[in-house]
């Protein structure tokens, strides 16, 4: 199976490509969007060519969720603590985007290896926002605390307008509790089979150390209390429980990160899954056609052609020759 990068990769290319190209007076401006609905926009202009715009949106929360000015609770923080100095906040972001961020690339390191690993960072600016509230709790889950003034219920966005929850209520675990929605059928189908599997597959003896997980129809009982219309889920649900053993060291980062993007990864795999069965069926038919085409009998062989006649057409002498013979 394969783990989604935590960061973008057109996004790293455009920085690097920049820094190799810092003295030409280019002028940029690019924009694309990348999974979950996540809007990214870069732009340099000519008179500020040391200065990098960098503008993000983030899926459009449901109601649960909670936002502080347009971002997920700790993000501002979390952001000064990854950038430091090379990166400042404008107040307020360009007209249709969650946060804008000024990079002084004049600024960046000197040496190769460290620049390069602070352009990845800057990079991985998707990670460092969405997964700010879900990086405060488990933080707290290392140290074997519960954070303060956490509500029973956390809801954190990962899709557009749709979101998974956190109970962070005891010192020695978190849960974390996924409503998985797909709106083909046929991927809905595929999905509760491999979710299956997926629980199933963390009973083997070389996942004994990854996190619990359960999945189930209905909602688990650690969310009792939150309303059907935010647990509305057709695929069912999937529960982890993360223990400290989990978010120790450089362990918190991949966790964060495969927790923000879970559904992401389900999805992903499960295309490849319709993709492959889909090719094995054309694969399958033709192979059918070019049975049958070997079956028929050769037309042009068995086909009976009439007997022909020819006449030779005769003078009047020869016929009276004929004639007295």
């Amino acid at each position: 199976m394969i783990l989604l990068q935590s960061h973008s990769r057109f996004l790293l290319q455009t920085l690097l490509n920049r820094i190799q190209n810092l003295e030409k007076c280019i002028e940029l401006d690019h924009h694309w969007v990348e999974f979950d609905d996540v809007r990214y926009h870069v732009q340099v202009s000519m008179k500020n060519p040391h200065i990098l715009l960098l503008s993000l949106s983030l899926p459009t929360p449901p109601l649960e969720t909670v936002f502080v000015g347009g971002l997920p609770f700790g993000a501002i923080e979390a952001i000064k603590a990854s950038y430091g100095v090379i990166v400042q906040i404008l107040d307020p972001p360009r007209d249709g985007f969650n946060l804008t961020l000024k990079l002084n690339l004049s600024k960046l390191p000197q040496d190769e290896d460290q620049r390069h690993t602070l352009l990845v960072k800057i990079a991985s600016v998707r990670e460092v926002v969405l997964g700010a509230p879900l990086r405060v709790i488990l933080k707290h889950l290392a140290s074997r605390t519960v954070a303060p003034d956490i509500d029973q219920f956390v809801a954190l966005v990962h899709r557009p307008n749709e979101s998974f929850f956190l109970v962070p209520q005891q010192a020695e675990k978190v849960t974390v509790v996924f409503p998985m929605r797909f709106k083909d059928s046929i991927d809905t189908v595929l999905a509760t089979s491999f979710l299956q599997e997926f629980m199933e597959s963390r009973r083997t003896a070389g996942l004994s150390n990854a996190p619990p997980c359960l999945w189930s129809k209905t909602p688990p009982l650690e969310l009792k209390g939150v309303t059907d219309d935010e647990l509305s889920a057709n695929a069912g649900f999937v529960t982890f429980v993360i223990l400290p053993r989990h978010v120790e060291g450089r362990k918190l980062d991949r966790t964060v990160w495969n927790l923000s993007t879970f559904h992401a990864y389900v999805n992903y795999h499960v295309k490849c899954s319709e993709g492959f069965m889909h090719s094995r069926m054309r694969r399958r038919v033709e192979s059918l056609i070019q049975a049958l085409n070997c079956a028929k009998p050769d037309q042009e062989k068995t086909k009976k052609t009439p007997q022909t006649r020819s006449f030779k057409r005769l003078n009047l002498k020869d016929s009276r020759t004929n004639s007295s013979s």
